[in-house]
């Protein structure tokens, strides 16, 4: 009889303990799934959001050139309304990285970067575009640099 007993009390020991085990490994392994879904998430927005702004400066120096080269004729206008579209993108972007980015700091760095590409066009002369276009890839640099270790 004592013998069945210490059987049964055993039994039910172990599977409470097992149960336990369970339930932790469980919890673990979710974390682990939402942790890396996470950096997915991040990795995503912060290549898109570099891709954009390439193409944003991109159509920021156009824009410039275009201006200049021609106010008001219908390629500076097409250029015009392509880096309003191209900041659009740009924007979408940097939006999706403040969501997915818990660091204040890499936030910073991504919106200076933003609005460092986003004033290029006023540049008064080529030496000032120059300088505000070394500025943007600066600012990209220096959100890739700090971005980088979030995602490794």
């Amino acid at each position: 009889m004592l013998t069945t007993l210490i059987a049964v009390l055993g039994t039910l020991l172990g599977s409470v303990v097992t149960y336990w085990f369970q339930g932790r490994a469980a919890v673990q392994a979710a974390e682990l799934a939402r942790a890396e879904q996470l950096r997915q998430e991040r990795i995503a927005a912060y290549s898109a959001f570099g891709g954009m702004l390439f193409d944003f400066r991109r159509s920021q120096n156009d824009r410039w050139f275009r201006a200049r080269e021609s106010p008001g004729s219908a390629e500076a206008e097409a250029s015009r309304f392509a880096s309003y579209e191209a900041r659009i993108a740009a924007r979408q972007a940097l939006v999706r990285v403040q969501l997915v980015c818990a660091d204040p700091r890499l936030r910073g760095l991504a919106e200076r970067a933003f609005e460092w590409t986003n004033c290029l066009h006023e540049a008064t002369d080529a030496a000032d575009r120059e300088r505000r276009a070394q500025r943007s890839k600066d600012a990209l640099a220096a959100f890739v640099e700090a971005a980088a270790p979030t995602v490794q």
